[in-house]
């Protein structure tokens, strides 16, 4: 599976341009995109981070990382995801980065989003709904959850976001329709971000196989 991801990380090199800055994203994907990114950081302006695990990498490469509130609008962002459906929408956070992740998606011009073929599905849901949450809403919006989707939330004890808050993991979702639901969670008091990108899907979709899938 290392090799697919490799494979997603260096075709999204191809949407990199001189002078650009560039949204790097979280996780095992885009650290090969962060490494194949290194070979050409004489070409880019630098990077902004959505966590710090990215962070210490863009540096460790030698990539200077700028804060977004002086960056201002991004032309590309570069992450991946935990899943992936024909429509582009998306399941993030299996790395509790998915607040940062989703505002510099926002922020970014295109989203290119690299996965290997695991990560596709028909419909989102086997892998269970990050949310982010302020830690004294963990009970509230657990219960808030349940009465609405009948689902089973999830407290990933022990993780605490770079934000300082926590995640809850949402269990036995079949998402027909991402966009009324990542709508509905964002209503309910305590919820910082949801893990679901259906108002802001990706632009694109790299899958890793050889040669790598665009869509």
């Amino acid at each position: 599976m290392s090799d697919a991801k490799r494979y997603a990380a260096e075709k999204a090199i191809d949407y990199v341009e001189d002078g650009m800055l560039v949204g790097v994203g979280t996780g095992s994907t885009v650290a090969y995109f962060i490494d194949a990114l290194a070979g050409i950081k004489h070409r880019i302006q630098g990077a902004v981070s959505s966590s710090e695990q990215s962070t210490a990498r863009l540096r460790g490469h030698g990539i200077e990382v700028l804060d977004l509130n002086h960056a201002g609008q991004l032309a590309l962002y570069v992450d991946g995801a935990d899943e992936c459906d024909p429509r582009r929408c998306l399941i993030k956070g299996g790395g509790a980065a998915l607040t940062r992740e989703k505002i510099i998606a926002e922020a970014s011009e295109k989203f290119v989003c690299i996965v290997d073929p695991s990560k596709q599905v028909a419909v989102l849901g086997k892998f269970p709904l990050p949310i982010e949450v302020i830690p004294m809403a963990r009970s509230l919006v657990a219960r808030a959850i349940v009465a609405a989707t009948g689902a089973q939330p999830v407290w990933r004890e022990g993780v605490v976001t770079d934000n300082g808050n926590w995640i809850l993991d949402i269990h036995g979702l079949a998402i027909t329709e991402p966009l009324v639901l990542e709508r509905e969670l964002n209503q309910i008091p305590g919820v910082v971000s949801v893990g679901l990108f259906a108002r802001r899907p990706a632009d694109v979709v790299i899958v890793g196989t050889e040669p790598p899938t665009v869509f």
